[in-house]
């Protein structure tokens, strides 16, 4: 192979590179657009909502025919807002976050995927909590819309003793 094809190779792997705007995974945040900050603007609203039994609120942020995947249950409409305030009146309480939000945006149609750090309270005290969560929006009349989330808590992580070792 002649120093001209390594070089035309080469510089055609980076351009499709570049084009194709692929990058290393380094942990780093992303620069949100206006659009993607009024998306995890609209999921933080849902966790407010739920936190303060606020079913109007609620409404105003998810779609008609909303539902989520949590605890390997599906919830449809309301029916995570009637579990969550069934915690509270049992005196458990719950503090969700969206943290590290990856927000793609195509027209319309927007996906988030996100690390919600919080914690769940009661009377024993509190447990910090992670958990994997994605999820897909329809911007209707200039307003973001929750269509469906999914939610995977993150389990504890084992003792240092009980790992094993290879």
């Amino acid at each position: 192979m002649t120093w001209r094809v390594r070089i035309a190779i080469a510089v055609t792997a980076v351009v499709i590179l570049i084009a194709a705007n692929v990058r290393p995974a380094t942990g780093q945040q992303k620069v949100l657009s206006a659009d993607g900050i009024q998306v995890v603007s609209a999921v933080s609203a849902i966790f407010d909502a739920a936190a303060h039994d606020n079913l109007a609120k609620f409404h105003a942020v998810v779609a008609p025919g909303f539902y989520l995947y949590d605890a390997g249950a599906r919830f449809d409409g309301d029916a995570i807002m009637t579990l969550i305030k069934a915690e509270h009146a049992k005196g458990r309480n719950y503090e969700w976050n969206v943290t590290e939000p990856d927000v793609h945006i195509i027209g319309d149609a927007a996906w988030i995927a996100y690390v919600n750090k919080g914690g769940v309270t009661d009377a024993s005290g509190t447990v910090a909590q992670t958990w994997l969560e994605s999820g897909f929006l329809e911007r209707r009349g200039g307003v973001w819309r929750v269509e469906f989330m999914h939610s995977t808590r993150v389990p504890s992580a084992p003792p240092a003793s009980s790992v094993a070792t290879r």
